[in-house]
């Protein structure tokens, strides 16, 4: 009797180890699990738990409201890729939020006080965004490499220092002026040369979504590029798994670190450009904050994977845009800090257990290749 061939799902299967199939499942048991947590929240408060929620995906996905998600999105995933760069070597930039601020503030002043062609005025910008955050980011490296200063440490330090520096750079006159019809004050305009103009990506609404989106996908690529098809790369994942084996290859590890919080504090650098060249065109007292700290959990939900962290930027911004019809409902916004909080708690136990697992799962594998003499095949390879 002819063998039946194999479908293409039959060989997908099979290359998927079962710690492959549980760590593709547990985000997406977190999510549910969150959105349990968040139905007894609303249960105890009394509110309609599934009601809400069905209000909250049915506002999330008209045209204004995806356009909002993915506006907000584009700066979450830059931000989470800053952080990112830093985990991949078990660096924990905290300072990513200052040095967003202070890059965007300097970025938009230089950007003000000039005027050239549209793409030299935009790359001008964007350059001394990069560079200011790079080089804030760089101090916290060269600290830990001369003097041993944890990063966590003097990365908060710095952020406190970036936002009293930025207070009082936004109160010198030659650099801020009022913003008119308000209390505000921010740094000169930027002209239309060097603004990003927005994209009609969604139909049904005249809301555009940001320009530099495109920006943020080519950060994704290259991010992945650099990490797994470079030298340097291997070099970085390396040093983060082992800094003994990495320095028994002959890896700089001094040398990794320093480079690896520059690079991470020049994606930093970009955070703030969407919103500053795509629609504020001015760094004001109401420039968004806290980007940095999102951009923490956001990698932690994605692993660090390009993909992963754009699922997690989109479903982070999906449900800040959804928190907005909760008042309409009498609902406190705060349901989603709830759930938000939940995921990420839920996220970070079940790559955990699927870790645990995967080491049980490698010593049972290895028992029965001592007890039989021969290599037992991998599992979930195909036979």
């Amino acid at each position: 009797m002819k063998q039946k061939a194999p479908t293409f799902t039959d060989r997908l299967l099979g290359r998927v180890s079962p710690v492959g199939l549980l760590s593709l499942a547990a985000p997406v048991l977190a999510v549910a699990f969150a959105a349990l947590i968040t139905m007894a929240v609303l249960w105890f408060t009394g509110a309609p738990p599934f009601k809400t929620l069905v209000a909250m995906v049915e506002y999330g996905v008209q045209p204004r409201s995806l356009v909002l998600t993915l506006n907000e999105a584009t700066t979450y995933y830059l931000a989470a890729l800053a952080v990112a760069i830093g985990f991949r070597m078990n660096l924990f930039n905290i300072g990513v939020d200052g040095q967003y601020r202070l890059a965007a503030l300097i970025a938009a002043a230089v950007g003000g006080a000039v005027t050239l062609p549209a793409p030299l005025h935009i790359a001008l910008i964007v350059f001394v965004a990069v560079l200011v955050g790079a080089g804030w980011a760089s101090i916290a490296g060269l600290l830990k490499v001369k003097r041993g200063v944890s990063e966590v440490i003097s990365t908060i330090m710095l952020n406190a220092i970036a936002t009293a520096l930025g207070s009082w750079l936004l109160n010198r006159e030659r650099l801020a002026v009022e913003v008119s019809g308000s209390n505000n004050i921010g740094t000169r305009p930027i002209a239309e040369s060097g603004q990003v103009p927005g994209l009609a990506l969604i139909p049904g609404t005249q809301t555009k979504v940001f320009g530099l989106i495109i920006l943020a996908v080519v950060m994704g690529v290259l991010y992945h590029v650099l990490l797994n098809r470079t030298r340097f790369g291997f070099d970085l994942r390396a040093t983060g798994r082992s800094e003994s084996a990495a320095v028994a290859s002959g890896v700089n590890v001094k040398r990794m670190v320093v480079i690896a919080m520059i690079l991470s504090g020049a994606m930093a650098g970009l955070i703030g450009m969407p919103q500053l060249l795509g629609a504020s065109y001015s760094y004001s007292l109401d420039f968004p904050t806290g980007l940095g700290f999102t951009g923490i959990a956001i990698a932690l939900l994605g692993r660090n994977h390009p993909v992963g962290i754009a699922f997690g930027a989109l479903l982070w911004a999906f449900l800040n845009t959804s928190a907005n019809i909760l008042q309409l409902r009498n609902v406190s916004p705060d349901i989603v800090a709830i759930m938000q909080g939940t995921i990420v708690l839920s996220v970070i136990i079940a790559y955990e257990l699927v870790h645990r697992y995967q080491i049980s799962a490698t010593q049972r594998r290895v028992s029965r290749e001592l007890a039989s003499g021969t290599p037992a095949p991998a599992e979930g390879a195909s036979v």
